[in-house]
């Protein structure tokens, strides 16, 4: 768990700010949004082949 603690010279949103970036570093909210529905094995497949297949046609095409 990311934790941040305030110094006596900071305000709090310089505090909040160092917490949020600590978090999207730590990936926290990525793999809650990944966590928050229940993803069957071949949706969780066919999820990776479909990225795999976008991105292997922006490196052939870009």
């Amino acid at each position: 768990m990311s934790e941040v603690i305030i110094h006596e010279d900071e305000n709090f949103e310089r505090a909040l700010k160092r917490f949020k970036k600590k978090c999207e570093k730590a990936g926290i909210l990525s793999d809650l949004r990944k966590h928050r529905h229940y993803e069957k094995p071949s949706e969780r497949r066919k999820r990776k082949m479909n990225a795999a297949v976008r991105k292997n046609r922006r490196t052939r095409h870009g």
